[in-house]
């Protein structure tokens, strides 16, 4: 080949490279920037950014299952069906990360939370069927009735859009129905980029919503003598093993997930807590669940891995004999509460009377608190800050009753 035919080879060899580029810087940033899973894993494409701008989610993740699989940011982060995408420096991801993504591999950890109160129950809490299609309510009524076809809750309209958003909506969005179908938020207990067994094993990540006057679980395990021991002897709890292969040997003392959720010594795990429970303790009248019989055999199953038998069911003959106790003393209180309704010495909305107000911190705070308390070991919650403080608003509901009859009464 001679020199001319070469140069002439080189030129147009040159000329198709620069057209390519030219071409190329025309495409948009999406289709040439857009790593594919291998590429982020080769040169951690995500963290070259994230290190300088975001440190601690590259940190987390490091720390986490995920990464130690090599399950990389773009498998968590690619948007799925119906999922609103953006454009994140050139990389298409979904514009908010749900339940939906994390179901892709955790299916049947997903179906399990679904049946739960965590999930449709936990938002209907709040606004009632609003936002759930009528597929979710009915797939949840199936399992926990009744907690999903209700009303919103009448402190919605009262407290105001921002009061509810930065509170009450904080702890229910856990089953807040997404845009691309799906219900609630992994993250919730597993938290973003750690997505941590250990971390939702922890009381305290319980506790984030399971504290307060109405649902004082963190506050009654703190006192209760597995709480006092988890203090002491936490450092030596392998709170990391996987759920499958958890022993007595690493969990030696119990936290919330330990009791309600694990599968401890071989039992089974599962991601709705309701399976293990017997009665709905958060109601205002407590009745047995649908499942009774099942979920105390399973919770008693938990219990003996590390408490005789006996014991174990001494302490639930107590707590169910201190359940039908609350249950006879707000029952005497509601009647003198709805009879004013009833007879129209009072009317109007809900919480527009002082007495609306105290009968309703008797059966919401106190009465819960009450059972609670009794069902785990916390005696100060079950006395003091439950039966006595429901016998004190009986005394004080009782004479406005009186009083509001006799007001009532006079001529106007």
């Amino acid at each position: 080949m001679s020199f001319r035919s070469v140069f002439i080879a080189l030129v147009i060899s040159f000329g198709l490279v620069l057209a390519g580029f030219l071409i190329n810087r025309q495409r948009p940033a999406s289709e040439t920037s857009q790593g594919s899973a291998a590429m982020v894993r080769a040169t951690g494409k995500c963290a070259e950014c994230h290190t300088e701008q975001h440190y601690a989610i590259v940190h987390e993740y490091e720390l986490s299952a995920h990464a130690a699989k090599g399950i990389n940011c773009l498998e968590c982060h690619q948007p799925g069906q119906n999922q609103e995408r953006e454009d994140h420096h050139g990389f298409v991801i979904a514009k908010n990360v749900t339940a939906a993504n994390c179901r892709s591999c955790h299916e049947t950890e997903y179906q399990q939370f679904l049946r739960s109160r965590h999930a449709a129950p936990s938002w209907a809490a709040v606004y009632g069927e609003k936002g759930l299609s009528r597929e979710q309510v009915e797939f949840s009524e199936k399992f926990q009735p009744g907690a999903c076809k209700r009303p919103a809750n009448a402190l919605v309209a009262l407290e105001g859009r921002s009061a509810v958003v930065s509170g009450c909506e904080k702890c229910h969005a856990v089953g807040k129905p997404n845009t691309d179908g799906s219900i609630g938020a992994c993250t919730a207990c597993h938290t973003r980029h750690t997505s941590s067994v250990e971390i939702a094993r922890l009381p305290t990540t319980c506790g984030q919503c399971h504290m307060g006057p109405d649902h004082s679980q963190l506050e009654i395990y703190n006192e209760s003598k597995h709480g006092v021991m988890f203090a002491a002897q936490k450092s030596q709890l392998k709170l990391g093993v996987a759920p499958k292969k958890l022993t007595s040997r690493d969990m030696f003392i119990p936290t919330c997930a330990t009791c309600h959720m694990s599968g401890l010594n071989g039992q089974r795990v599962t991601h709705d807590p309701s399976e293990r429970l017997s009665y709905l303790l958060a109601a205002e009248i407590s009745t047995r669940r649908p499942g009774y019989a099942m979920g105390q055999v399973n919770m008693k199953e938990t219990c003996v891995q590390c408490h005789s038998r006996p014991l174990v069911e001494r302490i639930y003959d107590e707590a169910e004999k201190a359940v039908a106790s609350t249950n006879e003393k707000v029952k005497a209180a509601k009647e003198t509460y709805e009879s004013l309704r009833a007879e129209k010495v009072i009317s109007g909305p809900p919480f527009s009377h002082p007495i609306d107000f105290l009968y309703f911190d008797l059966w919401h705070y106190y009465g819960r608190t009450a059972k609670h308390g009794a069902f785990m070991g916390g005696q100060d919650f079950a006395h003091w800050h439950g039966t006595y403080e429901i016998l004190k608003h009986t005394v004080e509901l009782k004479a406005q009753a009186e009083e509001l009859r006799r007001s009532h009464a006079r001529p106007k």
